[in-house]
């Protein structure tokens, strides 16, 4: 796969990503939508600085940032001739399931009792009623990732030979860019530093325990093999996003159009997430809050992942990653 992408530019002046020479170390860059990368270390001369350090003073390093993306005299360089790697380390992974209203009634119609005397338009009726009431009156429903998982956004995706059922669903993820605890909803993007693309694998063979169906999901063996969560390309501030909750979420397999939904759809916007997590969690700068994924999973088309194919996701105004499955042999 190509290491860096430059056709589809993203939303604002700048973008923070983590990049590298073809034999070189990853370093926090600067990244401009006309193709330009900055090596943040030798520009702000701070040579052990990773995209995460930065967030942790991202208030004081933002004017610095937009004050280095005007400088033409800069030492930048050809963005197309580095390596992209996954924009930041985080230390926690935060990942909300069934937060898109249309994704959730079509599971819940596809996966109705036999015995179900419903009609298909009476369950998604009935489900649909179900799921307005949850987003007025209930909570959301987050659990934890491995960090582990995340790979680069042009890596290639190594497929365990475990995984029967390997599906995709691209999200919208929020980088927290200051420590927060205990936050109201109305506070809560105030400690959003910006957003990037995950794309949140997952094999459905292994998402319930068959040996003890009551303990319910396995999210480790499910969601967290070394490569599952491609991330990035970039993290493009907050401040240039006009608004999480109206953007296009779109993956394509082999260049077909599979998810194709706008955030509108999500029943808990970023805020609500973010402000539920803070409630238990003490949140760290760096790290994502995943907030779902839309309708058009691969087991709803009854097409799963395989060797070769390849997925290329988009969310408005954060570019394009691209990955190509490998099916990894047993043992490897």
């Amino acid at each position: 796969m190509k290491p860096a992408a430059t056709s589809v530019p993203f939303a604002g002046p700048f973008a923070l990503g983590t990049l590298s020479a073809p034999d070189g170390m990853p370093f926090p860059a600067l990244v401009t939508p006309d193709g330009r990368a900055l090596d943040l270390r030798a520009a702000l001369g701070e040579r052990e600085l990773t995209t995460r350090t930065l967030l942790e003073s991202w208030a004081e390093a933002t004017p610095r940032l937009h004050a280095l993306a005007r400088d033409d005299k800069a030492a930048w360089q050809p963005l197309g001739d580095l390596r992209a790697h996954a924009p930041v380390e985080p230390r926690q992974v935060f990942q909300s399931g069934a937060n898109y209203r249309q994704h959730v009634i079509d599971l819940e119609v596809a996966h109705r009792a036999p015995d179900d005397p419903r009609t298909v338009e009476e369950a998604r009726e009935e489900i649909a009623a179900l799921m307005d009431r949850r987003a007025a009156e209930d909570l959301p429903y987050v659990f934890i990732g491995l960090p582990s998982a995340i790979t680069g956004p042009y890596d290639d995706v190594h497929l365990p030979d475990w995984a029967e059922k390997p599906d995709w669903e691209l999200e919208l993820a929020a980088v927290i860019g200051k420590p927060g605890y205990r936050l109201s909803t109305d506070e809560a993007l105030e400690y959003v530093a910006g957003y990037t693309i995950a794309n949140d694998l997952t094999d459905r063979a292994t998402v319930f325990r068959r040996d003890m169906p009551a303990i319910g999901t396995d999210w480790l063996r499910s969601k967290n093999a070394p490569g599952f969560t491609p991330l990035g390309p970039w993290i493009v501030p907050a401040e240039s996003i006009a608004d999480p909750g109206d953007l296009r979420v779109t993956l394509k397999l082999n260049g077909d159009t599979m998810q194709d939904e706008s955030t509108k759809d999500m029943l808990f916007s970023v805020a609500r997430l973010v402000s539920y997590i803070s409630r238990t969690s003490r949140l760290l700068p760096g790290d994502l809050v995943l907030t779902g994924s839309p309708a058009g999973n691969g087991i709803h088309w009854g097409r799963l992942l395989r060797d070769g194919d390849v997925m290329e996701g988009s969310i408005t105004g954060l570019g394009v990653q691209r990955t190509r499955c490998v099916a990894k042999e047993t043992g490897s």
